[in-house]
């Protein structure tokens, strides 16, 4: 689904003060994923790409890859487990349950409180520049992980508050020049609150690629970490999504293979 809003041209990153305010009185061209090429997923470390590789996601700590589409991966609903120290100096921002932190004990990472427009607000500014800082950096997009935090929130966060939150977020990508994506939440709409496209994680896993192309079309990138769903993936989408095989730890010297 290619939405008026974005351009097959990107949208001249100004660094000065005066030229930001004026582009923000533009209206944004965003640049869609390009299609016809492969993703390669790099969040544990940058690697080379082979050529067919058109699209890589990145750390925002991580440099983007010269010639290639990126995209900024922002940890906009939970913590990264290094960054403990920055969070508790922002702990009435991180979830709690009887004074403890909610944790998502697959990753480590605790939640973020978006219970309330206050909350998320102050949330927003934050992960609003490191958004920045992405788009300073050259990329050309941003994925938030990870919508579908709020269903690890011991019932806590609320569907309803997580997209008030993740709207908040989208405009934070707009107003920098980026493409805001949807990483997970199979049957979202996310287009509804601006999304431009998806990372999907696992769809082949749990057999919801569909999901994502329903609403986004090709705009959407398929992740799979266990080779049997990998070859689902690609005998269901392979054709029409880019898709990558990666190990878990997302390592440099880990796998990577494509459809």
């Amino acid at each position: 689904m290619i939405r008026s809003r974005r351009s097959s041209s990107a949208v001249p990153r100004q660094r000065s003060a005066g030229a930001w305010s004026y582009a923000l009185l533009l209206p944004l061209l965003l640049v869609a994923l390009p299609t016809g090429t492969d993703v390669d997923y790099q969040l544990g470390g940058a690697a080379d790409v082979p050529d067919h590789v058109g699209i890589v996601v990145r750390d925002r700590t991580a440099a983007p890859l010269a010639g290639r589409y990126n995209v900024c991966y922002v940890n906009g609903f939970q913590t990264q487990p290094d960054q403990r120290r920055f969070w508790r100096q922002h702990w009435g921002l991180v979830l709690k349950q009887g004074g403890k932190p909610v944790t998502d004990e697959a990753w480590g990472e605790w939640l973020l409180d978006v219970r309330t427009p206050a909350k998320r607000k102050a949330l927003a500014r934050i992960v609003g520049r490191w958004t920045r800082g992405c788009a300073d950096d050259g990329f050309d997009a941003v994925e938030y992980d990870n919508l579908d935090s709020f269903t690890r929130s011991h019932r806590l966060v609320t569907r309803k508050q997580a997209v008030a939150y993740a709207a908040l977020l989208v405009r934070k990508a707009h107003a920098a020049g980026l493409a805001a994506g949807q990483k997970n939440l199979a049957g979202f709409d996310g287009t509804t609150i601006g999304y431009d496209f998806a990372v999907a994680e696992e769809c082949g896993r749990y057999r919801e690629c569909d999901a994502y192309t329903q609403v986004y079309g090709d705009q959407v990138l398929a992740i799979e970490y266990r080779r049997t769903d990998f070859r689902w993936t690609c005998r269901h989408v392979g054709d029409q999504l880019p898709v990558v095989l990666r190990d878990r730890d997302l390592t440099p010297e880990g796998v990577h293979e494509w459809c």
